[in-house]
């Protein structure tokens, strides 16, 4: 059975090295911030390079150029094409709503013109001619 003195020694030295975790603890968070500060502007040149190496590899030699242009230019002309298709399905369907609208308002028109003339004429049937 622990004697009192032995219980006070045992949560002295806790206490004692309470601290010490806490200051390691914070020591390395401040580690881990520091080589984060470092990997990550390293990581990022390393990506750079890498993706410039992609970019400037295929114009190395002249046939690999040739080839890379044409395929660049076979792409540009198929989604120039796409745009224009879709352009002009876009300009088939507004133009022919605007057809059918511009109909519609010449029929309502004329409609409103003849039931005004007749009742205009209706009117003056009922008037006495004097």
């Amino acid at each position: 059975m622990p004697t009192q003195a032995k219980k006070a020694a045992s949560s002295n030295g806790k206490a004692k090295a309470a601290p010490k975790r806490a200051a390691a603890k914070k020591s390395s968070g401040a580690r881990t911030v520091a080589t984060r500060a470092v990997d990550v502007p390293v990581g990022a040149a390393l990506e750079l390079s890498d993706r410039v190496t992609e970019l400037v590899g295929p114009f190395t030699d002249r046939a690999a150029a040739r080839k890379q242009l044409k395929s660049y230019r076979t792409r540009v002309t198929r989604g120039v094409k796409r745009s224009e298709r879709r352009g002009a399905s876009v300009r088939r369907k507004a133009t022919g709503e605007a057809k059918r609208n511009r109909t519609d308002v010449e029929q309502r028109v004329r409609k409103a013109i003849e039931e005004q003339t007749s009742r205009a004429q209706s009117l003056a049937r009922q008037l006495p001619i004097g």
